[in-house]
């Protein structure tokens, strides 16, 4: 195990907070995912609370070896009821809400926390690194464009992590049973509301390949679709979620990724990244089970403590 690290060292400077982490049959990552946040629960500097939902594997057992990390069970695989039960469990603001296949060291989660503490903003999330070392060419290609695009570095959408303070928190009740629950919250937050901070990077580890990534691509745009009113099975978005009109963002997005072009070389990636979209796009209207890649969760060497 790598020795503490330095915001763990200083329990006493850390600001309260809670991280809540929703989990489904994530036995084989969970404890990557919690090991940078271990010494701080064990010391109840942070509050930390696996939500888990549906499981079929030993998400719950893993979890609770970590000393002073809270495990819940459900039975329903939801991760909006998942959300839903941190946020009853959880006594501390601001939180932040983590996918349980990113990790956050102490350094995002407390930069994170002062902004939220500041007031200046509502909603916030660290900056993300795209692990993409092990991934597919084609996969690679993609994220250069991504990477590039304004809206997908400015938004509290696609990076795993956001938080809330407890006056952003209010902008809603419960979290509705939507597919991209990210970019719900990214919609009740004005621009000046919210920030992605440049800081110690949440780690990402997209799928490997080009499969992988267009099956989450279905998933991304059913998402979007349905907050955008054009599926009329999904919960509706109180108006609210989107004060200043935004709606569609295909032209936006078409339009950022022609900017991004900047000799042949990037010509390439975007014609990658199109060329994903569109595949993406294809299969998103489908009601299928929740697509998530399997590529990236191979069991982590993580001991708990």
């Amino acid at each position: 195990m790598p020795g503490p690290s330095k915001d763990a060292a200083d329990h006493a400077a850390f600001p309260p907070g809670s991280v809540i982490i929703p989990a489904h049959d994530e036995e084989s990552v969970i404890a990557r995912t919690l090991a940078p946040l271990a010494e701080l629960a064990a010391a109840g500097q942070l509050e930390v609370i696996v939500a888990c939902n549906g499981c079929s594997d030993n998400t719950a057992g893993v979890a609770r070896g970590f000393a002073g990390v809270a495990v819940l069970e459900l039975d329903q695989a939801s991760k909006a009821a998942a959300l839903n039960a941190g946020d009853a469990a959880a006594s501390r603001w601001p939180r932040l809400y983590l996918d349980a296949d990113v990790e956050a060291s102490p350094a995002a989660v407390r930069s994170v926390f002062a902004a939220l503490n500041s007031g200046q903003v509502l909603a916030a999330r660290p900056a993300a690194r795209f692990e993409l070392q092990d991934a597919h060419p084609l996969v690679r290609s993609y994220y250069r464009t991504r990477l590039r695009l304004p809206s997908a570095r400015g938004g509290l959408w696609g990076g795993g992590a956001y938080g809330l303070s407890q006056e952003g928190r209010q902008r809603f009740g419960p979290f509705p049973a939507l597919t991209a629950d990210d970019l719900f919250v990214d919609r009740l937050f004005e621009p000046a509301e919210k920030a992605v901070l440049d800081v110690d990077p949440v780690v990402v580890r997209p799928p490997r390949t080009p499969g992988g990534q267009i099956a989450v691509l279905h998933r991304v745009y059913r998402g979007n679709a349905e907050q955008n009113g054009r599926n009329s099975q999904a919960p509706a978005v109180p108006s609210v979620a989107c004060p200043s009109g935004r709606r569609g963002t295909a032209g936006r997005t078409l339009s950022e990724v022609a900017l991004s072009v900047r000799g042949p070389i990037s010509a390439a990636h975007a014609l990658v990244y199109v060329g994903f979209a569109l595949a993406g796009r294809r299969g998103s209207g489908r009601p299928v089970v929740w697509e998530r890649d399997a590529t990236t969760r191979q069991p982590a060497a993580v001991t708990p403590r």
